[in-house]
């Protein structure tokens, strides 16, 4: 496959993963933001989701203070934001169309629904358009167009990079999620374990779709060390970053086994795999969570560099 293929292909899939990233992270902070702050004390939600986004710079450039309105604007319609539901949308199809020979006609009917709708979303008067409604929009677009390659796509290299693309951006955004609980302060110490502490840890859960999930596998009772283990440790959990870096990995090595050679990505996953598939809660706890998610972060993107520069930009090695 063209190196310039497997990039729009890689890239439509990471769109499409951090458009939806970006709605759930939405919906947490609207959530949170429905909690009475009886404990006094610090406490502003919407700057968790901004520093969870990693955009606070840029917003706080164009708009200043963090009032609820237009983080919204930020994170859904602004095209000056390229990491916004609407950016990611329009990018996703165009990408698309650059390689619309390499997609089935599902796949791209569900890109080009997508982006006339999120252009007649800007269209409308934006108070006629409730949070809630545009989450569930993304949500579910977001699954059609997965679904949709799933059902449809050859299971060529194409594929593989689609998968590798998605696998690398949902561990990218399972991280960014989990980290905003780090960023909401809690008012006291005290406060750890308390109802507020559970309902935010439940919140995103919900915001994950994983709250059904995880009561199945650890029978409800909400615990920090059961909810990191789940959404980081646990194989079954579908957007762990176990699963989502074993994914990755398994999508490079049929690649490997395709073009007759292992390269510096394989090597960099496989690290990955082990370090996560070795580690326990208390390793993540006695790390620190907020200092573990940002050298994972940073991890993932060192990762998505070594698949650009030997797969995509044209310089196998």
């Amino acid at each position: 496959m063209l190196s310039r293929t497997a990039e729009n292909l890689f890239w439509t899939a990471r769109y499409i993963e951090r458009a939806e990233t970006n709605a759930r992270l939405l919906e947490v902070g609207a959530r949170n933001a429905l909690i009475p702050n009886t404990g006094g004390g610090y406490r502003n939600e919407w700057d968790s989701v901004l520093q969870a986004s990693g955009t606070a710079a840029a917003f706080a450039e164009k708009y200043g203070e963090t009032v609820q309105r237009n983080i919204e604007t930020w994170m859904f319609f602004d095209r000056d934001n390229p990491n916004s539901v609407t950016s990611c949308i329009e990018r996703a199809r165009e990408n698309g169309r650059i390689v619309r020979t390499a997609l089935t006609s599902q796949v791209w009917d569900v890109l080009n629904t997508a982006f006339a709708e999120v252009r007649e979303f800007a269209r409308q008067e934006r108070s006629s358009l409730s949070l809630s409604d545009l989450t569930d929009w993304t949500l579910r677009t977001t699954a059609l167009v997965r679904g949709s390659a799933l059902n449809t796509q050859l299971r060529n290299d194409g594929n593989d990079f689609t998968n590798i693309g998605h696998y690398l951006e949902r561990a990218d955004s399972t991280a960014r999620l989990l980290d905003v609980k780090y960023f909401v302060l809690l008012p006291t110490i005290s406060h750890v374990g308390s109802g507020l502490d559970n309902y935010q840890w439940r919140t995103l859960l919900r915001a994950m779709s994983s709250n059904r999930a995880f009561n199945w596998a650890y029978g409800g009772e909400i615990s920090p060390a059961k909810i990191v283990d789940f959404l980081v440790l646990n194989r079954a959990c579908p957007r762990s970053l176990l699963s989502a870096v074993e994914g990755a990995n398994d999508h490079l090595d049929r690649l490997a086994r395709a073009y007759g050679r292992s390269t510096a990505a394989q090597t960099a996953v496989r690290g990955m795999v082990g370090e996560l598939a070795d580690m326990t809660v208390e390793d993540i706890f006695d790390e620190g969570l907020h200092e573990f998610l940002t050298r994972f972060i940073l991890r993932v993107g060192a990762l998505a560099g070594e698949v650009q520069r030997t797969y995509l930009s044209g310089e196998m090695r």
